[in-house]
């Protein structure tokens, strides 16, 4: 199948200063595509570099089956959403929405049809005559997503659109670009460091970190199965518990031993051979349960130093061998701060990295 947007060995670098370093990665027809990375990871500039805004280095882009690599952004048939509105203040919404289309020199007849089936989906009928200062955050950054939506191309770029809006904002928002994108079957790339939009609009996310995908994969491999260190400790909210130990293996069975913790390790899936030596053990704060002995899972006796309430949920924090972890439990919590807590680590949720920082 060919891939709607394709990127062979691309290298974006500012004189000695190398950004991006023979990336390449194919993304499919109707994918919905999220580059996700703290601030300076070069996201940003692989969007660009897909729109025709940045300059490269090296490699090819190529979209839709055509090498699109030094056509100019209106040639390459995408659509893009920025993280500024960037509307123009003194034109209304409709001729927001049609202003690209009046340049390119569509029909009248075309541009009516295409803005109206366009405010329709983006619940904009009503605000056509209006201008920019007019309208709420929400509905201004509707009439940005609507400007790239008349153009009809097969890809639409979006570089942090919600990073704006309040939060009630990028919830409602975020649930609107996800309906947009089921019923529209565009390709889609997002770019965004906000992990609970990766994690709900993504078919798949690219964690990117100094101009190197970390991993590409699903959401739910991403933060079940992250492929090192970085990837764990990026995804979560709280982040990922760490352990650092070492594997014996001394007995037969592996086993991840630190400061008096044995844990056996026959119920974890290793995707390499794990051989004997330093190794961290890292858990998921919900992946913990609260009675070990009860579960007959081995424990870590602590005590419980902070409580926060979380609504629908609760996290306990705890220190234990001089660091400072999370458990997080549904529903109300009857703990409070200096309550004895032994929690339980189930193996088979749990990720076990390498002295590299790679899974294994």
């Amino acid at each position: 199948m060919q891939s709607a947007v394709s990127i062979k060995d691309l290298k974006i670098a500012y004189g000695d200063h190398t950004v991006i370093e023979k990336m390449s990665i194919d993304i499919a027809p109707r994918e919905f595509l999220v580059l996700l990375g703290p601030s300076g990871c070069g996201k940003s500039t692989l969007l660009n570099a897909i729109a025709g805004l940045q300059d490269i280095t090296g490699g090819e882009i190529w979209i839709s089956g055509k090498n699109v690599t030094w056509d100019e952004p209106k040639d390459r048939g995408i659509g893009m959403v920025f993280q500024s509105y960037a509307l123009y203040p003194r034109m209304s919404v409709r001729k927001n929405l049609s202003f690209g289309l009046r340049v390119a020199g569509l029909p009248k007849a075309e541009i009516e049809a295409r803005v109206a089936r366009t405010a329709a989906l983006l619940h904009l009928d009503k605000l056509l005559d209006r201008r920019p200062a007019e309208l709420s955050g929400g509905q201004r950054q509707r009439v940005a997503i609507g400007r790239a939506l008349v153009r009809e191309v097969d890809v639409f770029l979006f570089d942090e659109p919600l990073s704006n809006l309040d939060a009630k904002l990028r919830n409602e928002l975020r649930v609107e670009i996800k309906k947009l994108h089921q019923s529209l079957g565009n390709t889609m790339i997002y770019v965004t460091h906000d992990q609970i939009e990766a994690l709900t609009l993504a078919d798949r996310i690219a964690i990117m970190r100094d101009g190197v995908i970390q991993q590409l994969a699903s959401p739910a491999e991403i933060y079940h199965r992250p492929a090192n260190l970085f990837v764990a400790g990026f995804i979560g909210a709280p982040a990922m518990n760490f352990i650092e130990g070492r594997i014996d293996r001394s007995n037969g069975s592996p086993v991840f031993l630190c400061n008096g913790l044995a844990v056996d390790l026959s119920g974890y899936s290793f995707q390499a051979a794990a051989a004997e030596g330093p190794a961290t053990l890292g858990f998921r704060p919900e992946h913990l349960v609260l009675d070990g002995a009860a579960g007959g899972l081995p424990s870590i006796s602590s005590r419980v130093s902070v409580v926060e309430p979380m609504g629908s949920d609760a996290v306990l924090w705890f220190d234990w061998a001089g660091q400072s972890l999370s458990l997080r439990l549904m529903g109300d919590v009857t703990l409070q701060s200096g309550d004895a807590l032994a929690p339980g680590l189930d193996i088979t949720k749990a990720s076990l990295f390498g002295a590299d920082g790679s899974r294994l």
